[in-house]
């Protein structure tokens, strides 16, 4: 990329810091910050040498040197936030969970095909190397039909009741924030699953605690995946097929090394995806990409399949008995 198309930051918190040193660093222009203070976005502007901090989000979509907004806020507010942006006709990145449920992800792909505006799901993961080169393996067949799908993505996070993640108000449990992982690799590697099985323990506050999902296809292939927020976890995959396997090292769903093996057990190979930076910059790459080609929708993560994966979380919602208040 050029560098010419300029970058709005919708919210101020951890991972919008982490978005703007990678996309600084490697060579894109952010113009301008929007938080729901001044003094909040005049602190994220100086740390990171952006010229223009807004004290609202309107200001933001309205600043005529931004061309696509990154949507950093929590989920619960990222239907409203990407309409702010999508209405004032600026392009959208938005973090995940895209949206709190599936329709209000419909309401958003819908509007930014109206506006022939980009919105993507900023799902990291599906852009890194590593996994350019894992869909690489298996399309070539190395090992064979693909069987099974084995991923889990656990974390030791916060105790507070009162903190985000435990917050039914804004969207808490392990699936919205961790579970999205593994159910999107999952989704990546195998496609829309026929039938879905959830079970679930919750929180005290009522948000999912540890989530395990099954997932099965019409050609018999299965998904194994589970989340939690209270146990740190190993946070590996395995992609096996009928002529062997795939082992992704932690963490699956970051820039990482894998090793393929066959049916014995033999090394195939060992490729190490180590990258520059976090590797946050992947995904507004490709924004940038089809930006500047005029397109709306590219083969790796469009937006109806983001539709159709929160549908999934929806779906397995219901079966845990996980509403979220307004809904």
């Amino acid at each position: 990329m050029t560098g010419t198309i300029r970058w709005g930051i919708m919210g101020t918190g951890w991972i919008a810091d982490q978005f703007v040193s990678d996309v600084i660093a490697s060579g894109m222009t952010v113009t301008a910050v929007g938080s729901r203070s001044q003094a909040s976005a005049d602190a994220f502007a100086a740390r990171h040498g952006i010229r223009t901090a807004h004290p609202s989000y309107d200001d933001l979509v309205a600043d005529p040197d931004v061309d696509v907004v990154y949507v950093a806020t929590p989920h619960p507010m990222h239907a409203e936030n990407a309409t702010l942006a999508l209405d004032a006709g600026k392009h959208a990145l938005v973090e995940k969970a895209f949206t709190l449920n599936a329709g209000e992800a419909e309401a958003l792909v819908d509007l930014a095909a109206q506006k022939n505006l980009v919105v993507l799901e900023a799902m990291w993961t599906r852009w890194l190397p590593h996994m350019i080169r894992l869909r690489e393996i298996i399309a070539a067949g190395t090992i064979g039909d693909v069987r099974t799908v084995i991923a889990d993505h656990n974390q030791k996070l916060p105790s507070d009741p009162k903190h985000r993640i435990n917050a039914p108000e804004l969207g808490g449990g392990a699936l919205l924030d961790l579970g999205i992982y593994p159910v999107s690799f999952a989704w990546d590697i195998l496609g829309e699953p026929a039938t879905i099985t959830a079970i679930s323990s919750p929180t005290v506050t009522g948000v999912d605690r540890q989530t395990a999902i099954l997932f099965g296809y019409a050609a018999g292939q299965q998904a194994v995946l589970h989340t939690a927020l209270d146990t740190a976890g190993p946070n590996t995959a395995s992609v096996i097929g009928t002529k062997g396997w795939i082992a992704l090292n932690a963490t699956f769903y970051a820039p990482t090394s894998f090793t393929v093996f066959d049916s014995d057990g033999a090394v195939i190979e060992e490729y190490d995806g180590a990258v520059s930076e976090r590797g946050m910059q992947y995904q507004a790459w490709e924004a940038e990409r089809l930006i500047a080609a005029g397109a709306t929708a590219g083969d790796i993560l469009p937006p109806r399949e983001t539709v159709a994966i929160m549908r999934a979380l929806d779906e397995i919602r219901r079966q845990i008995g996980l509403q979220y208040p307004g809904e």
